[in-house]
Order: C-alpha cells, then structure tokens, then sequence
C-alpha cells in the first residue's frame, strides 16, 4: 500500500519543511500563505507537490489536499510534527492487522502528556471517538472519497468557529460507515514550535464554539453533550460547570 501524508501547513517559504518532519513517503504540502502557486517536484525519490495558496483556514486547508489525494493511505499531518525512522511500516502493518479498517488512529509523543494516550488495540465506536484529533489518524482514501467525507470548512483555526473540524470529519467518517480503530503505535512527535492560530485559553469564545460543535456533531442530543463536557472537565476548566454549560448554550444566540 501506498503511503501519502497531508500536511496542514502555514507560511512555508521554502521546502525545509520535508527534511524537518523526517519524511519517507510522498506528501503534499497544503501551504497557507500570501501567494499562489504549485508545486512538483522529486525528494529524496518521492513524489511532493507544494500548495501554495493566499488563504486562511485550516479545513480549507486539509480539504486542499485531501482533493489531490493520490496514496492509497493518507495520514494527516500538521507542520510541527516529526515522523518517527519506521511510521511507514507501522501504519501498514496496522491497515494489514485490521483488513476492515477505514480509519486508523495512532499514538503522538508529546514534551508533555496532554493528549489521549492509547494504551491497547480496539474498535472506536460514537462512545468514544471524540478523544481524537486527525493529525493522529491514517485514512483509506478510497473509503473516504466513496463516501464523499471532508473536512467542514466553518470550524477549525482561521474559521468562524475556532476548533472541531476533526471531530467533524470523525463523525461523519462513523455516520457514513466507516469502520475506525486506535492502536498504541507511536508514528510521529509533536514538537508544537508553532503557537496554535486558534486557541487562546478557555475563554468565552472557546465554550460558545464548542457548544456550536456539538449543536452541529448532534442536533438532537447536543446539550447533553454540552452538559457531560462542562462536567467532565470541570478540573481542566477551572469554573463552575453550569456556568460552562451556560457559555456552551449562548452559541444558541449567534
């Protein structure tokens, strides 16, 4: 199988980028920056096509790629990421283990531990997906491209809503059938030298966008959602869980 990665990348002047995140496979470089163009081009004998567009948005973004998609794997992958010497073997010994797998979801070493950390193998279901975000997850794009999944283009860094779009994505990867598992395999570390675009702490805005989220993830059951979050996290988020909750639902009002 062929493996391509993804990346989301912003103001990439040149293609250091390739070298810095240890690349060993094809890849496009969707590039967020003040100037439009494409590039093709040969690296270390893979196959890399640069896309340099004036425009914000990081769904936009992995949508850039995704759409140009060629491998028969993709693993997505943001700008401050560093492939470990042997990712390629164990995204496809995993896709070999789970031969029904659409959707792969792997560990990232982290300086500090913030993230979800697998632990074993198992099947993610709509329980407990949501502890994933895409630059951890391998996809079969023929899965994906079948069921006609991409990113949604209102949520994310440089949207209106600041984050989620890979929540988005998951769900409808679930909705639409795919079948996802976690396995405990380390396949890149995040050395997070690029501050986030987005997220500026627990703040107002942050709990109407994730209200705003939830609102799109589920229609029906979306303040219960909101209501499990405000109190599942009320150690992480320092504040009164029905005044959380309160800020979730005010998204209600925009």
């Amino acid at each position: 199988m062929v493996v391509q990665v993804l990346v989301a990348a912003m103001r990439q002047n040149d293609h250091s980028l390739l070298e810095k995140m240890h690349l060993k496979t094809d890849a496009i470089v969707a590039n967020q920056c003040d100037f439009n163009s494409v590039e093709d081009f040969e690296w270390n004998e893979h196959k890399i096509r640069y896309l340099n567009f004036a425009e914000r948005g990081v769904g936009l973004n992995r949508n850039n790629a995704l759409m140009r998609a060629t491998g028969d794997i993709c693993l997505f992958a943001d700008d401050d990421m560093v492939y470990v010497d042997d990712y390629v073997e164990k995204v496809n010994k995993a896709f070999e283990l789970y031969p029904d797998a659409d959707v792969i979801a792997f560990n990232l070493i982290e300086p500090k531990i913030t993230r979800y950390v697998i632990k074993k193998a198992y099947k993610v279901g709509f329980l407990n997906y949501l502890r994933f975000g895409t630059a951890r997850v391998a996809v079969r794009l023929k899965s994906v491209r079948e069921k006609g999944i991409y990113f949604n283009q209102c949520f994310g860094g440089g949207t209106e809503h600041s984050h989620g779009e890979d929540n988005i994505f998951l769900t409808d990867c679930l909705r639409k059938g795919l079948k996802m598992y976690a396995v405990p395999d380390y396949i890149a570390e995040l050395t997070e030298e690029r501050q986030s675009t987005w997220k500026t702490g627990y703040d107002e805005k942050y709990f109407r966008d994730q209200g705003a989220l939830y609102k799109m993830i589920s229609p029906r059951w979306w303040k219960l959602l909101c209501l499990q979050d405000a109190i599942r996290h009320r150690r992480l988020y320092k504040q009164n869980p029905l005044i959380v909750l309160r800020k979730m639902l005010s998204c209600e009002e925009e």
